[in-house]
């Protein structure tokens, strides 16, 4: 057998959007006095945003959020038969949902997708002879004494360090930190994806990272 060389974990499959299987249930739409809308990513934020929307466009008592994945609307003031036009009306608002931290692995290839507002906390992670440490130094910028109408502010400023030596864990002071920017510092020194992968993991598992980890 001749030699071969495979790059990431080619042994993973997925469903795409999986497969659902339900017995049909029988109703008639107009005879709905109101309907219940289901998030499909249940969220405080986005359904009181799709409330307040519905609110906006057809009256302060059109509907109401019962939970983080269901909102009422009722159909008394607009008519039974009017059903498919409020849906219509419901369908075609603007509504922008609460952002979710979320990191996203594609195991196979190695592809790392980091949505917004993920952060860490102070961490330092060692693999085998690396060593990856992550703080955040608050910064006081102060203005000139001439300076006409200028403020003291607390700028923040991220640093992000890789030693090469024998295994150690060193805990530093800091939190707060953008995942970007360790990601960033990983390639920087070409750590393969399998590598990076695994840090993330080892982060997520010492509670440091604030997102949920999704790995495909």
């Amino acid at each position: 057998m001749a030699a071969s060389v495979v790059e990431g974990v080619p042994t993973v499959a997925r469903i795409e959007n999986g497969a659902t299987v339900e017995n049909e249930v029988e109703f008639e739409l107009t005879s709905l006095n109101s309907i219940r809308l289901n998030l499909r990513n249940p969220d405080f934020t986005t359904a009181m945003r799709v409330t307040e929307a519905i609110q906006e466009r057809m009256g302060s008592n059109s509907a109401r959020a019962l939970d983080s994945a269901t909102v009422e609307v009722g159909l008394r003031g607009s008519g039974k038969g009017d059903v498919p036009e409020v849906l219509s009306v419901i369908e075609n608002l603007r509504v922008e949902p609460d952002s979710i931290a979320k990191v996203v692995i594609d195991a196979r290839s190695g592809t790392i997708v980091i949505g917004a507002d993920v952060r860490i906390d102070r961490v330092a992670v060692s693999q085998g002879g690396l060593t990856v440490m992550v703080r955040e130094d608050p910064m006081v910028s102060q203005p000139n004494p001439v300076t006409i109408g200028g403020t003291t502010v607390v700028v923040p400023r991220t640093s992000v360090g890789v030693e090469e030596s024998e295994a150690h864990f060193t805990i530093l002071e800091g939190a707060d930190v953008s995942l970007q920017r360790l990601v960033d510092a990983l390639n920087a020194i070409g750590l393969t994806a399998t590598q990076t992968i695994s840090i993330l993991q080892a982060i997520k598992a010492a509670g440091a990272l604030h997102a949920d980890l999704e790995i495909i």
